[in-house]
């Protein structure tokens, strides 16, 4: 092996890092966020208030359905977790696919009462993003996204495998030292979390094993469906009777369900075939606070309320398939561990962001002019500028249009989203116009100023501004905001930072080869 192992492990990991290093940031970044998605969410929808109330939720979007969508296949009701008020409720017509869902939404608060809030994708347009991409077809994001978690996988092995002072990098930070400051903040954020940084891409790459891995379920089963069908414990749907029966009281059964969970939550609700005789009303558990994510499934006669026979017990495979989803997933953390995932979830950005700023600062003195560097360098140079500043922004530009956008916009929760990708393609055009040095500044000015508008702007379209927000003591509406300004604040610094800090000596070029002496 040309080298010896650590230099060839070193290439790997420089190269495997380089390559993905961009669209794993954004992976991270966005996965980050997800671990408060009901929080962005709740921000997001302001006009929901009030305690979570999940019977009243579940009657009150029973009895809506029952008076706006008689003869519909499906009605299905997401219930609130622990940290949301409202239930969403929607329904499916004949013909129609579960991705035309958003057509009959609805929400619903905790007494039962239909709702007028904003349509928007809040949290989960991020939370889907870490794994499904935007603007792509669904597998091709998972395909993509699974092939990057793959790269980061080796790159933490390559990474181990070439360190050669593992434990002296947990207390090793010199700022001030240009190459070397940004190789120990990247070290220092690999290594504090590194734990953290090998279950969630493991455990990632697991959650979609069966997109990634196909080739086992087609061996044993003759369909997919009837995989899934196994795993989730779900049987064939009803066929339609041509009797009218209205539903049994709702509440009925979701205290047969408690019983059986010993006190735990129903998550979500789907009633197939409503108003039938053969209707079935199918609730399944909310795994909020336990660690395996798929929770069991009831069935019951919609017409009488009665329980049918409860499935079989899960295998160990399906229950450690579970385990490790919910491990990543991190959905039964506690406040401190969530905030824990979250942190893990900043070193991790913050590994791959020095990682990438590491590979132009190692190569800078290296070229043959460094004022002039080649296409290739500057390339990477802006794209690191555009990404780590960009995606931020976007997301920044997100909340704000979420605030701004008129709330009988057509299509309102899809432009949310395309102004989130507007913002990040315009940041990326300017970095583009402007030299490193003034973009990199420029870049991180804007992000924070767009930060720091996002409390102003809610402040002054809604009635649940910070101040308002801590008087009343929501501490959703303000921990927001209030995360919103820290995040600002850092940005501002890191410009500040970079705006005094002097700049580098310009070595001179390289003569060519042929006027050596």
């Amino acid at each position: 092996m040309k080298g010896g192992l650590r230099q060839s492990m070193a290439f790997l990991h420089t190269w495997a890092g380089l390559l993905f290093g961009w669209l794993l940031l954004a992976v991270f970044v966005t996965g980050t966020t997800a671990y408060f998605q009901d929080e962005i969410t709740r921000w997001m929808q302001p006009e929901i208030k009030g305690e979570r109330h999940l019977v009243a939720s579940a009657e009150g979007a029973v009895d809506y359905m029952r008076r706006h969508a008689q003869g519909a296949e499906t009605w299905s009701i997401q219930l609130p977790g622990k940290r949301s008020v409202a239930a969403m409720g929607y329904w499916k017509e004949k013909g129609e696919t579960y991705l035309q869902w958003r057509d009959h939404a609805f929400m619903v608060d905790g007494r039962g009462v239909r709702v007028d809030a904003r349509d928007t994708t809040g949290g989960w347009l991020l939370y889907r993003m870490h794994f499904d991409l935007h603007y792509v077809p669904v597998l091709w994001g998972r395909w993509t996204v699974g092939l990057a978690a793959m790269f980061m996988l080796v790159a933490i092995v390559s990474g181990v495998i070439t360190h050669r002072r593992i434990f002296a990098d947990f207390f090793t930070l010199r700022p001030g030292k240009g190459q070397r400051s940004w190789l120990d903040a990247h070290n220092l954020g690999a290594v504090l979390a590194l734990p953290f940084h090998v279950m969630i891409t493991y455990t990632g790459l697991v959650t979609l094993q069966a997109a990634y891995m196909p080739w086992g379920i087609a061996a044993a089963y003759e369909r997919p469906a009837d995989y899934h069908r196994e795993l989730t414990g779900i049987d064939a749907a009803p066929t339609r009777s041509g009797t009218f029966a209205d539903p049994a009281p709702i509440a009925g059964m979701i205290a047969q369900a408690r019983a059986r969970w010993n006190g735990g939550d129903p998550g979500f609700i789907a009633i197939l075939i409503p108003g039938d005789a053969n209707s079935v009303v199918k609730i399944t558990q909310d795994t909020g606070t336990s660690m395996a994510t798929r929770g069991e499934t009831l069935t019951f006669d919609a017409a009488t309320g009665h329980m049918r026979t409860p499935p079989a017990s899960r295998g160990g495979a399906a229950m450690t398939e579970s385990v490790m989803v919910g491990l990543h997933a991190g959905r039964f953390a506690p406040p401190a561990l969530r905030w824990l995932y979250f942190l893990s979830g900043l070193m991790g950005s913050a590994m791959v962001a020095t990682g990438l700023v590491l590979w132009t600062a190692k190569r800078r003195p290296r070229l043959p002019d460094p004022t002039r560097p080649h296409v290739g360098f500057r390339l990477v140079e802006r794209l690191n500028v555009a990404t780590i500043a960009g995606l931020p922004f976007g997301i920044a530009v997100y909340f704000i249009a979420n605030r701004l956008l008129p709330s009988a916009m057509a299509h309102r929760a899809a432009w949310e989203a395309n102004w989130l990708f507007i913002g990040w393609g315009a940041l990326l055009l300017y970095v583009f116009l402007r030299p490193p040095r003034r973009a990199w500044i420029e870049s991180l000015s804007m992000v924070a100023a767009a930060y720091a508008a996002v409390p102003a702007v809610n402040a002054l379209t809604t009635d649940r501004g910070l101040l308002r927000s801590l008087a009343a003591g929501d501490l959703v509406f303000a921990g927001f905001d209030l995360s919103m300004l820290v995040t600002a604040m850092g940005f501002a610094f890191a410009a500040w930072k970079l705006h005094r800090r002097p700049l580098a000596p310009v070595r001179e070029a390289r003569p060519p080869r042929g006027d050596i002496a």
